[in-house]
């Protein structure tokens, strides 16, 4: 008998991924005792066509960086696909490539209330469980699906594009990202 792997999955542009992002995989990672984190970098955001996002190889290297000694893994499965990046396929490319596995796909806790608009939304109920991730004291907006598991985090006030105004603003980011992703954002000179 094959024994089924509980495997989180942490999907982002991670432009660039910060602590906030390690922090809330491994509240979920503890909670709900999985095996394995898997982060995966968006090829193309379907989400946010109306601006620039970095390269995805960049995002992608700062994000091996940034989980570096950790339990957590990274996959290219959605920088290798063509086209925008939908969670749907996503979920369906980690069944193939991982079973037998149970999926567990970890966002903000805000983003699961819209999950009605995204694409499919009902072959993600049967991909993968839903968590969504929230800080202390922020009420949740929308219809977070019933069946989905929402934890409460510790409060970390750092967001990607905060990361990014600081760099152009040529504000330090350190201790706001792993320290490898601030050495790799000043070597490419990413974010100026």
């Amino acid at each position: 008998m094959t024994l089924r792997r509980r495997v989180g999955v942490m999907g982002g542009t991670f432009d660039p991924i910060h602590l906030g992002h390690l922090v809330a995989a491994n509240e979920v990672y503890y909670h709900l005792a999985l095996d394995e984190v898997v982060f995966v970098p968006t090829g193309q955001p379907w989400q946010k066509a109306d601006r620039a996002v970095t390269d995805p190889e960049h995002r992608y290297r700062m994000t091996l960086l940034g989980t570096a000694g950790s339990p957590f893994t990274v996959s290219r499965v959605d920088i290798q696909r063509a086209g925008p990046t939908f969670t749907v396929d996503t979920l369906r490319d980690l069944h193939s490539a991982l079973d037998p596995v149970d999926l567990f796909f970890i966002t903000g806790a805000d983003a699961l209330a819209g999950m009605h608009t995204w694409r499919e939304p009902e072959a993600l109920r049967s991909l993968a469980h839903m968590v969504g991730v929230t800080r202390p004291g922020h009420e949740l907006g929308g219809d977070v699906p019933a069946s989905a598991t929402v934890l409460e985090i510790p409060a970390l006030e750092i967001s990607s594009t905060m990361c990014r105004e600081r760099v152009a603003a040529g504000r330090p980011i350190d201790y706001l990202v792993p320290a490898g992703v601030a050495e790799y954002i000043r070597k490419y000179a990413l974010y100026l």
